[in-house]
């Protein structure tokens, strides 16, 4: 009996546990003769998990009052929300929406200018982690220009923040450059490097354009769900560290990251 050909569909729903269990056996016998495909299911897997460890917990979260606010009042806020929304949109700062409850989102919209700063400032290592979350499984394309293009790459990256922005070099700690790609952020590019271990772990440095109205120049550190996160404010510009590591292998680095990094221009 002929089986239906295994699709990239069928893959998707292996990795979110959706397929029945006789297409689930007919796809594991096809990763089982296809080693690069089953690792880069695996490193979906990976993704998924890591993604829900950074959510999940807004699950758990108390529902705004707002929300539960009389008809009149609810059809306020509904559209409040969709109209910041649309700006949010609009303006690609999709990833800065976690963590602010219904009367941050009003003060948001009635006083952007007043806002913002807080925005930013709050959200850097949140995005920085997500990203990390987001590109560091990947086995086929985990940046866009890689390591042995660096001189493309530093010229497409400072072009496109405004400033020579040039990647640290971590190789006397044990981490070498796998490349970098452009992010977009609340009001301009963002800018992420790779690099791996010997063992495979990764690390991201993020570097943000968003931090022009951010006085706050603080070495921080911050957890997000299962990435660890060091960031700092230098300027106009905010940077993060992020890996899956602990606080004190992730502090060595950062600092190491803190000293090499060029004021930019």
């Amino acid at each position: 009996m002929n089986t239906m050909p295994i699709t990239e569909a069928d893959l998707h729903a292996y990795v979110d546990n959706k397929l029945p269990d006789a297409r689930r056996a007919e796809v594991e016998r096809y990763l089982a003769q296809r080693p690069d495909e089953a690792e880069r299911l695996r490193a979906y897997a990976a993704q998924n998990s890591a993604l829900g460890a950074l959510f999940n917990p807004v699950l758990d979260e108390l529902v705004p009052s707002r929300l539960t606010a009389p008809k009149r009042q609810a059809r306020q806020w509904q559209r409040l929300v969709a109209g910041f929304a649309i700006a949010l949109v609009s303006g690609g700062a999709g990833w800065s929406l976690h963590g602010f409850a219904a009367g941050d989102v009003q003060r948001v919209q009635i006083d952007d200018a007043k806002a913002r700063p807080a925005l930013y400032a709050t959200s850097l290592a949140h995005q920085a982690a997500v990203a990390h979350v987001v590109y560091s499984p990947e086995v086929t394309r985990p940046v866009e220009i890689g390591a042995d293009q660096e001189v493309q790459l530093v010229a497409w990256l400072s072009k496109r923040l405004g400033s020579t922005i040039r990647p640290p070099r971590l190789g006397e700690l044990g981490y070498e450059l796998i490349g970098g790609r452009l992010l977009p952020g609340a009001q301009g590019a963002v800018a992420q490097f790779m690099y791996h271990n010997k063992a495979g772990q990764r690390l991201t440095v993020y570097v943000s354009t968003d931090q022009s109205h951010n006085k706050d120049t603080g070495f921080r550190f911050a957890q997000e769900g299962p990435v660890n996160v060091f960031y700092w404010i230098d300027g106009k510009f905010g940077y993060a560290l992020s890996a899956g590591i602990n606080k004190g292998e992730l502090a060595r680095v950062a600092t190491a990251v803190y000293e090499q990094l060029e004021k930019p221009s």
